[in-house]
């Protein structure tokens, strides 16, 4: 049975004095587009500027119910349909350039992916160019230019939204929904309690591995701007919803404001141990990176604690640090006496060597130790990869962030 909560709801969102205020507001259509044109650059036109005369002076003979559209409205409605027109002709363009490009790969085009998209690109044009942003990409248009919403006006002026006048429709809209799921799962609820079947476990989401969109997500989702308390009134709306016995059943609505938490242990497959000939185990990694280093990390089952770098002992670091480097994660799994370990490195300085065998050594050990186990060494940061690199020197001053002296005489 619903709450006063959920009225407080359903007030929130048929509050007639609240939609009279905002009916009295923008009752006058016409003269509220006029003055917002005027501000509002036309995007996306594809037209020349003498068809696009020759169509203006053609809509200005056009009459709509014995009137004549206002130069607002008609304004209006000719930016709408520009855009889908944009749209529309750029993904046409997105798949001619993609059947293009599956066939100089020798591929099928109707199974070629963005995945499959992406990589012919980096074969085709590469790129030295360090920012993403600069480098070539396709994508469908989707991706590439921001969603807008569509028209909301016909050309008499009525809106097609009903809560249009609340002037967030779709963020009310998403309460409205909300309402509606969670009175189907207390109609559902009753009808199990008349059976008598209690709720088990697995009637209830789980929601381990996502989190709640940001405000600047959600604004996005929902195509309109949003203060915090509407943000905070949101969530906790949805998080009474997560919380009902039965919230699988809304499983669809409700991921659509998460997202989904992925992890390189999440994506990558653990590989399986090796043996050699005499059944000895092993785990290898052969491409670990820090900074320009770059290491090759062999763990091996059954050992004692040795350690080998370059057929030298730990006593290839000079500094303490980078010895405790290579320790750390040996410590942190209580491996130390369990496994040895091998390791060549080549390049870079070492500080980056001996963080290229750090996390070589961490993703092999993943292989010996059980899922708990490597829960842990992703939250201590051991299965991140250190992207971290000396920041370059800026022309015109002495480094990266040091300037020149200044002398005033």
């Amino acid at each position: 049975m619903a709450t006063p909560g959920f009225c407080v709801v359903l007030n929130r969102l048929f509050n007639l004095r609240t939609v009279t205020a905002r009916l009295n507001n923008v009752w006058n259509v016409s003269s509220n587009t006029a003055s917002c044109s005027a501000s509002i650059p036309r995007l996306y036109s594809t037209e020349t500027e003498g068809s696009q005369n020759e169509s203006n002076e053609a809509k200005n003979l056009v009459q709509q119910d014995g009137k004549k559209l206002s130069k607002a409205m008609r304004a209006y409605l000719e930016r709408a349909q520009a855009h889908d027109e944009f749209i529309q002709k750029e993904n046409y363009e997105y798949q001619i350039g993609k059947r293009h490009l599956a066939n100089i790969m020798g591929e099928n085009p109707d199974l070629f992916s963005q995945k499959d998209i992406d990589a012919a690109i980096e074969y085709l044009f590469p790129s030295g160019l360090y920012m993403k942003q600069a480098r070539p990409i396709m994508q469908p248009p989707e991706v590439i230019f921001p969603r807008r919403k569509a028209a909301e006006f016909d050309e008499s002026g009525r809106p097609f939204h009903s809560m249009f006048y609340t002037c967030k429709p779709n963020y009310y809209e998403s309460l409205y929904e909300l309402v509606g799921h969670l009175n189907n799962l207390n109609a559902y609820e009753d009808e199990m309690i008349g059976k008598g079947l209690p709720p088990v476990k697995e009637d209830k989401i789980n929601l381990e591995n996502s989190e709640w969109l940001s405000k600047s997500n959600l604004e996005l989702l929902l195509l309109e701007n949003i203060n915090d308390n509407q943000y905070d009134y949101f969530i906790s709306s949805v998080t009474r919803l997560v919380e009902h016995p039965y919230s699988q059943r809304a499983k669809e609505f409700i991921m659509k404001f998460r997202k989904i938490l992925s992890s390189e242990t999440d994506l990558t497959t653990i590989p399986p141990l090796e043996a050699d000939e005499n059944g000895r185990p092993f785990a290898i990694v052969k491409k670990s990176k820090r900074k320009t280093a770059l290491a090759s990390v062999k763990v091996w089952g059954n050992g004692s604690g040795k350690i080998t770098i370059n057929d030298q002992s730990l006593d290839y670091f000079f500094n303490v640090q980078e010895r405790e480097q290579i320790l750390f994660p040996l410590t942190f799994t209580e491996m130390h006496d369990k496994v040895d370990v091998e390791a060549t490195v080549k390049g870079g300085g070492r500080t980056g060597q001996s963080g290229a065998i750090r996390w070589g050594i961490s993703w092999a050990l993943r292989s010996f130790v059980n899922i708990e186990m490597i829960e842990k060494m992703k939250v201590a940061g051991l299965l991140q990869r250190d992207y971290r690199r000396r920041e370059r020197k800026k022309p015109g001053q002495e480094g990266a962030r040091r300037k020149f002296t200044w002398k005033k005489r």
